[in-house]
């Protein structure tokens, strides 16, 4: 099993794609990364040499930010953000889409799950006699 980064990649997938399952390489990364090395993108992670994932693996690890690393700087990222009180900030802390998208509908993937009682409540309730 090829391990790049501190991540076990999927041995029946092709390399390009397995590469995909670490945290910070997309595909793009991952064709640019096999470009260089000079891999091929339809070899399947299990038909890997040792000396092939090492050689990805130096190559990750000295050219690219990944895992840890690059979570705890997004994290840091939106941390000042907060701090200094910026706009995109205040969403970030509220919960609320940054990046300028509607909120009075959509948005549930920010916002979570609608609340009961939002309109409802505002009409008056009949009440039996």
């Amino acid at each position: 099993m090829a391990r790049v980064s501190g991540v076990n990649l999927p041995n029946s997938k092709r390399i390009e794609y397995g590469l995909t399952y670490v945290f910070g390489i997309g595909l793009k990364t991952s064709r640019d990364i096999l470009t260089k090395i000079g891999l091929d993108y339809n070899k399947r992670v299990k038909d890997l040499t040792d000396s092939e994932v090492a050689l990805i693996d130096k190559e990750v690890t000295n050219n690219y930010v990944t895992e840890g690393d690059l979570r705890k700087e997004i994290t840091l990222n939106i941390k000042r953000l907060q701090e200094i009180g910026c706009y995109r900030g205040l969403r970030h802390k509220r919960g609320l889409p940054v990046r300028g998208q509607r909120t009075k509908t959509n948005a549930r993937t920010r916002k979570g799950p609608r609340r009961k009682g939002g309109a409802i409540s505002l009409k008056r309730k009949v009440s039996k006699k």
